[in-house]
């Protein structure tokens, strides 16, 4: 399955960024200097630390964003105390957040006010778990 962007709530604003670098499973950096931090998941340390599975989520997301165009929509902030965008990321049709977590490939981490797509999140790492996809699979 894969998330798509039709039916998971009003559609993000048609401003579209490349993505000019990305950090690990959950951040980027635009061709504009921004910072973008994706909301409402977590995806394991790859960097200067090394979780299991870092590695994987982030070739999963640089499969999916680098050197792309997307679509950011935000929800009630709008940056974060490291000066970061918080943003849901889409390209193309890929609700990007939600593939990653649909996937396996990130944990939840809803931080208020920033809740908009946490029950949708709950409910793909759920199927995700049942399912073993990515860092719940059986090794």
């Amino acid at each position: 399955m894969i998330v798509l962007l039709s039916g998971f709530g009003s559609a993000p604003p048609q401003d579209t960024y490349q993505v000019d670098r990305v950090y690990d499973g959950d951040t980027v950096r635009l061709t504009n200097g921004e910072k973008v931090r994706y909301i409402g998941i977590d995806t394991p340390e790859f960097g200067k630390e090394f979780e299991y599975f870092g590695k994987e989520a982030a070739q999963a997301n640089r499969r999916l964003v680098s050197g792309k165009r997307v679509r950011l929509e935000y929800d009630q902030e709008l940056r974060d105390k490291y000066g970061r965008l918080l943003a849901y990321v889409y390209v193309d049709d890929i609700f990007v957040n939600a593939w990653l977590v649909e996937n396996g490939y990130a944990q939840i981490m809803t931080i208020p006010p920033n809740v908009k797509y946490k029950d949708l999140f709950l409910k793909l790492r759920k199927e995700a778990r049942e399912e073993g996809r990515g860092m719940w699979g059986k090794d």
